[in-house]
């Protein structure tokens, strides 16, 4: 295998790991990226970002990532196309695998790999991704004010995006397979007070519905088997997500759900030199904004670490 030593070597092109390029490589750590099987992140899959500060007149996800990406390149991050198939923590430099041919030795690591979505694997709900089918209803339930729109899940998390959806939209299904929430006590009441939503139960999706312009409806199946139809305009997924961690898990410290941990409001994990960034670290805002802001972190801590370890 072809080895290679870097100062900093950044996994992920997100938010979180484009602006740890560019803070990496104004402190002239020499950043090296590999993108990952999804060049951009998760953002890629939005049509419009309109809460990112600096575009007054909204802007794509994937024009979004073009910009993060040739600013890195401007300051003079190696971006590479790559799978990070293994990795060695065990001491630095830490070795890291790429697409299992190249060995990639890093005095430090940031790791911004992100997490991904949940969804219930229906060929309808691939077809129709970006046209009213999405993973965030933060990001995307701005673009259905007025409309009707469901949320797929029975947990806190979808109850949280039921219950914004209904500050802006005319009606809200919840499509829950069982005959109760899973979500806590407090949750269930806030739902249960607001008008506009109402609850499907004992229900699951079959198909998602629509034509050339997008997502018109749901056929959803019953637990006694009944199938009926929804007239929708937007079908918003609630059902988790899985924060890409796995490769890590040997040597850094997850969560119960697999997230990173960090200390404190550092991006310091529990192996010195390694640090994360983004959603792989945060279950709770998974925002654009916030990502960007936690890969800054990276960078700061990644810089200050080479300089206290010379």
């Amino acid at each position: 295998m072809n080895n290679e030593r870097v100062k900093c070597l950044i996994i992920g092109s997100g938010p979180a790991g484009f602006t740890a390029a560019i803070y990496a490589s104004r402190a002239a750590l020499e950043p090296v990226v590999y993108e990952g099987l999804q060049p951009g992140g998760q953002l890629t899959t939005t049509t419009e970002v309109e809460n990112f500060p600096g575009y007054p007149q909204g802007v794509s996800g994937q024009q979004m990532m073009a910009d993060l990406r040739a600013q890195a390149e401007r300051l003079g991050a190696d971006i590479r196309y790559g799978m990070v198939t293994e990795a060695d923590l065990s001491k630095r430099p830490f070795k890291v695998t790429v697409d299992d041919e190249k060995v990639i030795e890093a005095e430090t690591l940031i790791i911004a790999t992100g997490a991904t979505a949940r969804y219930l694997g229906l060929p309808s709900e691939s077809k129709y991704r970006g046209m009213g089918v999405s993973a965030c209803a933060t990001c995307d339930g701005f673009f259905y004010r007025g409309r009707t729109v469901a949320v797929v899940g029975g947990g806190d998390t979808a109850c949280e995006e039921a219950l914004y959806l209904a500050s802006i939209c005319k009606k809200v299904y919840m499509v829950v397979r069982r005959d109760v929430f899973r979500a806590s006590k407090a949750m269930q009441e806030r739902v249960a007070a607001t008008e506009n939503i109402e609850v499907l139960w004992n229900s699951n999706t079959q198909e998602v519905l629509g034509d050339d312009m997008g997502v018109t409806g749901m056929r959803l199946i019953r637990k006694d088997g009944v199938v009926y139809e929804k007239a929708i305009d937007g079908f918003f997924l609630a059902i988790g997500h899985h924060p890409n961690s796995d490769i890590f898990k040997e040597w850094i410290t997850t969560d119960e759900n697999g997230y990173i941990v960090t200390d404190g409001r550092s991006s310091k994990t529990n192996v010195p030199g390694v640090f994360a960034a983004g959603d792989v670290q945060d279950p709770n805002y998974r925002q654009a904004i916030t990502a960007a802001a936690s890969g800054c972190k990276a960078a700061l801590d990644a810089e200050k670490f080479i300089l206290e370890n010379k």
